[in-house]
């Protein structure tokens, strides 16, 4: 009966927030024409992306900073890209956070490092995006322009916010490692062996000096080679099928979708 109830008030609430955050059409179409990457999905797969676009709205919470005004044009951007991935997975999966800072363009943030003689070091980091664990997520305007359409040069696919969003994913399971949310240590077992063999392989091309679709960034850690693997993933698919096979299967297994067929 409590089920039953909890149901039918999640309904209720869905329903409101599909109301209230309800997308103009103008503003979906303006989207569309800025990512051609989600614009040539299947109708089904748009409707879907729309409806969780606005309860993704309905949940988070933007924050300007700087002066940057955080628009309808803007907050849908981020809204669009963010939901591809998890498509079929469910908004569940970005659960653990609210806030989403956006600024007009990248920032500079302070980091330190201890050495292995214990001894501090302070430096200075330019930052399109960053996701930590509970939030909130930091995006940048300016860097969300560029690397939209894999038609405009198939090296080094570039899409900060899909990049940060696979953070999220990743770090689902308590560790920002390549691993994202497994149902248990066999599938882990077996992702992280195919995902550290395609790793291999592409910081191979990279030490080469060989083009890669995949950001070179990718080869400085396996959580980043997670990260922009799932950019190229959703953006150039039909490219990165062609370039690591096994890498494009394991992330559309995971993901539940195909976008190459579409």
């Amino acid at each position: 009966m409590l089920g039953r109830l909890l149901q039918a008030w999640q309904r209720q609430r869905e329903a409101k927030a599909l109301r209230e955050r309800a997308i103009p059409e103008p503003l979906w179409q303006l989207t569309l024409a800025r990512y051609p990457f989600i614009a040539r999905r299947s109708a089904a797969d748009l409707a879907e992306l729309r409806r969780l676009c606005s309860l993704f709205l309905a949940e988070k919470e933007f924050h300007g900073v700087g002066g940057f005004e955080v628009t309808d044009e803007v907050a849908l951007a981020v809204a669009a890209q963010a939901c591809l991935p998890v498509l079929r997975l469910g908004l569940a999966a970005y659960a653990g956070f609210v806030g989403i800072v956006m600024h007009a363009d990248e920032v500079l943030a302070q980091r330190e490092f201890m050495d292995e003689d214990g001894v501090v070091h302070h430096y200075e980091e330019q930052l399109a995006g960053e996701a930590m664990e509970g939030g909130p997520l930091m995006l940048a305007w300016g860097p969300m322009q560029a690397g939209v359409d894999p038609t405009q040069g198939l090296d080094s696919i570039y899409n900060v916010v899909i990049h940060e969003f696979a953070h999220v994913l990743d770090m689902a399971d308590g560790a920002a490692d390549g691993v994202p949310l497994l149902p248990n240590l066999a599938a882990r077992e077996r992702w992280l062996a195919l995902l550290e063999d395609e790793w291999a392989w592409f910081c191979d091309q990279v030490d080469a000096g060989y083009a890669t679709l995949i950001d070179p960034y990718g080869a400085e850690a396996l959580e980043e080679f997670f990260a922009v693997a799932v950019e190229a993933f959703f953006v150039a698919p039909a490219e990165l099928r062609l370039e690591q096979p096994p890498l494009y299967a394991l992330l559309a297994e995971f993901f539940r979708q195909d976008p190459a067929q579409d």
